[in-house]
């Protein structure tokens, strides 16, 4: 079998001394590592994955010093440090019951995660954002530059509550693949490409073995898209199914590859490429005709898939001097406890059961209505229940009353026609 890269490079010198009967064989034990040409074992790439191999087969694991603190922070791992071959098979010679496990150490990163209160004013688009962060709402923003539209989509992941272990492990696992390195104990990915990144970049792909792409780097996590008519208009559409099935498959000569995609996405984008089309205070400069290809850039079909559509308008003077907004910690708690409704359900409501997201009488008289009149699709009713759902559980209510599906149809305003 051909190899690829130095990580097998130690397993397979291990292999030949045991083989020649120069050394114990190295059964029972999972090795990675280079091999440098004076004995020196150094870093794997591939180290965090031997940590979950480690845990999860009970095995003990052989690693570079220098990676094993990373790998020994999977829960339930036996990882073992070493700094040359010679000391490897002095490990494999008097066995591990004598020998203290690596500690475990997470990467010296800084998270960076910003605070909701740093945005004044702007209370539709704050109310937007809770209700997305409650219940993992795809949100689009639009509105004339400097509303703080982006500034708002950097503080959404300081909304979540902490990934669980396994999810931490599932994130920091697509990371390595794509040769990143990501702790287990950090705050849920929030990945923002720039509107020139290749296809390949967006979704996964890349000669020879598929690496993961931004959409599985921002699994269980946000995926922002500033300026999202800039966005080739194929990029953009390659992210359907994505956003629909939570994974992304990438089909190359040598494998064909499905890679976990379930993301948070957040869209960012003025009206029209002067970016004041609707603004009362500038008007546009654009000619309809330019307007019109601008606005084609973004598909109906992914405008769709929104669950919410939110204009972010100017901040006025006062607003600007007025008080700090409410802070991340204090929102995150409602978040939090309507999440736990939602996972009692059997899952956010972004894509649970809709069976058990019961609404009153007149809430669906309500979007009956908006079908009617042709202000949501059959797919935009879907999300408007659902966005309705997780509006009544921000306010500890049972049942989905009118009053939440009109809040959930104001969140859906059409950006065409801002």
């Amino acid at each position: 079998m051909p190899k690829g890269g130095t990580d097998y490079d130690l397993p397979i010198a291990l292999g030949i001394l045991g083989a020649s009967r120069e050394a114990p064989p190295p059964t029972g034990v999972i090795v990675v590592g280079e091999l440098a040409l004076d004995g020196a074992v150094r870093a794997a790439a591939n180290a965090l994955g031997a940590g979950v191999l480690s845990a999860r087969r009970n095995l003990p694991c052989l690693l570079a010093r220098e990676s094993s603190g990373e790998a020994a922070a999977i829960p339930g791992s036996r990882v073992y440090g070493i700094g040359s071959l010679a000391e490897a098979v002095d490990l494999l010679r008097t066995g591990f019951e004598n020998v203290t496990p690596a500690e475990p150490r997470e990467p010296d990163i800084d998270h960076g995660v910003l605070d909701l209160s740093d945005i004044k004013g702007q209370g539709t688009a704050r109310r937007a954002l809770e209700v997305s962060a409650a219940g993992g709402h795809h949100l689009l923003l639009h509105g004339p530059p400097g509303g703080g539209k982006t500034m708002l989509a950097q503080r959404l992941p300081g909304l979540f509550p902490p990934l669980d272990p396994e999810e931490a492990v599932e994130v920091a696992l697509l990371w390595a693949a794509a040769g990143q390195s990501r702790g287990i104990h950090e705050p849920p990915p929030f990945r923002s490409p720039h509107h020139t990144a290749s296809r390949a970049a967006l979704v996964g792909g890349g000669s020879g073995i598929p690496r993961p792409g931004e959409v599985s780097l921002a699994h269980r996590g946000v995926l922002f898209l500033d300026e999202l008519a800039e966005h080739p208009r194929s990029h953009l559409d390659s992210l359907r199914q994505p956003i629909e099935e939570g994974f992304v498959t990438v089909s190359r000569i040598r494998a064909s590859v499905r890679f976990p995609a379930s993301f948070q996405l957040i869209g960012a984008t003025n009206p029209c490429p002067c970016g004041f089309f609707g603004d009362q205070r500038r008007p546009c400069e654009c000619r309809p005709a330019a307007r019109e290809r601008y606005r084609a850039r973004i598909s109906g079909p992914l405008i769709d898939r929104f669950d919410m559509v939110v204009r972010v308008g100017r901040l006025d003077a006062a607003a600007y001097d007025g008080p700090p907004g409410e802070s991340s910690d204090a929102v995150r708690r409602r978040v939090v406890e309507a999440r736990s409704l939602q996972l009692e359900r059997g899952g956010l409501n972004r894509s649970g059961p809709l069976d058990r997201m019961e609404m009153a009488r007149s809430g669906r008289l309500m979007l009956k209505l908006a079908l009617t009149k042709e202000i949501v699709t059959a797919r935009g009713a879907d999300r408007l229940h659902r966005v309705a759902r997780t509006i009544a559980d921000l306010d500890q209510a049972s049942v989905i009353e009118d009053s939440h599906v009109a809040e959930a149809i104001g969140m859906r305003s059409d950006w065409r026609e801002s």
